[in-house]
């Protein structure tokens, strides 16, 4: 069965992309942790991360580093957190959490977003990822 996460790259879901090229995509989660909040993914559908192809595991961080930059300067958040869970999709990601403190990458306080609140949020990461 795909994915949610596939039928994002395949644009059969919407959702609010940051940044994509060939290999990876990254846009905002719909239950964000804090307002930023962000999943980058292998387009290739591979349910565990440590089972990615060694290229695509490497690259997943060199493809996110300037996403979370984008986030850590739209959000003035003193870090970006990174997290890999694993367990909610079957599909490889990591999560960009802006975070000022250990407490903030709290997956409890994780909530759904507005559609308008989300859709501001990617165009003010993804104006920060052009300059």
């Amino acid at each position: 069965m795909t994915s949610i996460f596939t039928r994002i790259v395949n644009r059969e879901i919407p959702a609010q992309i940051l940044r994509e090229d060939d290999d990876y995509l990254a846009f905002l989660d719909v239950r964000p942790i804090r307002a930023g909040h962000s999943l980058v993914i292998p387009k290739q559908e591979i349910d565990d991360m440590f089972d990615l192809p060694e290229a695509l595991l490497s690259g997943l961080l060199t493809f996110a580093r300037p996403v979370a930059h984008a986030i850590r300067e739209t959000t003035g958040a003193q870090r970006v957190g990174i997290a890999v869970l694993g367990l909610e999709v079957p599909h490889a990601h990591v999560h960009l959490v802006p975070i000022d403190a250990i407490g903030d990458l709290d997956f409890r306080k994780a909530q759904p977003a507005d559609d308008a609140d989300l859709a501001a949020m990617a165009e003010r990461i993804r104006a920060a990822l052009k300059s």
